[in-house]
């Protein structure tokens, strides 16, 4: 079924491309992409959890695992070469719409939906742009608004920067005006392969129970063509439960606020950006954080009251500029903030027993024509411990990872 999604978009993307060029019209369709090959050794072991289609998606090392001799299971090396971040591209163009300049974006990868999953044919962005000159529409699935498409971390590891930065692409609504040279942008989003926690594991449907979409508000300030910051904050609700444990309709839920600041600095020899965000439940962004049950406001009809792990979270990525070597270094630092009111009971979310992630990924990328050799050494720390009643981990010990990326980009 696989293999047929793709030569069904294959062949329907060809057929506008020919449709548009033999009408003589100055629209159409243009392809571009990459096959990339990931070649990669850990010095530690991380689960399906943390490190996500075998390995290749990675996030933090796992915790100690001691045998029955007191060996550390998970201090054992892995290895492995993945294909599945290979991608195509269609940029389309078309005729004005409602006094508009439209244009649309179809791109597919193989890095499937799940770990059963591995080299499926999946979606990553389809939508329509409308651009009028103080207005731009954008509906479809793209980046999340506060994945700054502009300014992110330009590591080789497909992880990108996470989960220091957020990181998810959602199906939404995002209008965009402009003022001078300021950008104010609100939309309205919702999930879908990037999901939330739950009492039934991972899920899209916490969020849809709610009634409403995740919000976003965000500024874009340029100064000159070296300077632009970002800043924006960001709204989701939760229904996690229909019914209680008690079998009674419940309607209780749970609200977050993230928000952020990024900062680029753009000059011929060097690039730089830099970015801070405050998380509430931010795991479907594949940050650390979730949310906990702080209250059983009705013993009888077991109704509860819930409350959010919090996370501060920080990066920097500096890049080199040049046609044929490049270098970079990239670093982050992700520290749990714990909740607002105590936890009782159950926790969802994504390393809930983690005090803080640091990493640090220095990288060289070799190009020639349309082919690149890229290397990268990632570094990534955590430290693991207990979290106690108000979300704060404590008693932490620290487990270490060394990653070695070797990479081979084609571009077409």
């Amino acid at each position: 079924m696989k293999r047929e999604a793709f030569a069904i978009f294959f062949l329907a993307v060809t057929g506008m491309n020919m449709a548009a060029q033999d009408a003589g019209q100055n629209w159409g369709i243009k392809f571009s992409g990459f096959v990339k090959t990931d070649i990669f050794y850990d010095t530690r072991q991380s689960s399906a959890a943390n490190s996500i289609r075998e390995g290749h998606f990675y996030l933090y090392p796992d915790d100690v695992l001691y045998d029955a001799d007191g060996n550390d299971l998970n201090a054992n090396a892995s290895f492995h070469i993945l294909n599945i971040q290979t991608r195509i591209r269609g940029d389309i163009t078309g005729p004005d719409a409602f006094g508009a300049k439209t244009s649309g974006a179809i791109e597919a990868e193989f890095f499937g939906t799940s770990e059963s999953d591995l080299n499926g044919f999946r979606l990553r962005h389809a939508y329509v742009q409308m651009d009028w000159p103080h207005v731009i529409l954008l509906t479809g699935q793209y980046w999340h608004p506060m994945f700054i498409t502009e300014s992110f971390p330009g590591t080789i590891s497909f992880n990108t920067g996470a989960p220091f930065t957020p990181f998810s692409r959602n199906p939404q609504v995002r209008l965009t005006g402009k003022i001078g040279s300021v950008s104010l942008t609100a939309a309205a989003w919702s999930e879908r392969d990037f999901i939330s926690s739950g009492p039934d594991g991972n899920s899209n449907k916490y969020l849809r129970n709610s009634g409403m979409p995740g919000l976003h508000l965000q500024m874009k300030i340029p100064a000159g063509n070296t300077f632009t910051a970002w800043a924006g904050v960001d709204y989701k609700r939760l229904r996690p439960e229909l019914k209680s444990t008690a079998n009674v309709e419940t309607d209780v839920t749970v609200g977050s606020i993230s928000a952020f600041a990024n900062i680029r600095i753009k000059t011929k020899p060097v690039n730089i950006a830099v970015m801070g965000v405050y998380s509430q439940n931010g795991s479907d962004m594949v940050m650390i954080g979730g949310y906990g049950i702080s209250e059983i406001t009705d013993p009888v009809n077991q109704f509860v009251k819930y409350t959010t792990l919090n996370t501060a979270n920080g990066w920097i990525d500096i890049g080199t500029n040049g046609k044929k070597v490049t270098f970079g270094l990239f670093t982050g630092y992700s520290k749990n903030l714990g909740s607002r009111n105590d936890i009782t009971s159950v926790v969802y979310g994504r390393g809930n027993n983690i005090d803080h992630i640091f990493r640090i990924s220095p990288r060289i990328m070799v190009t020639e024509g349309k082919l690149s050799f890229a290397g990268e050494v990632e570094t990534t720390a955590a430290a693991y411990g207990n979290m106690g009643t108000d979300g704060k981990v404590s008693d932490t010990h620290n487990v270490t990872n060394v990653r070695l990326l070797l990479s081979v980009i084609y571009r077409f």
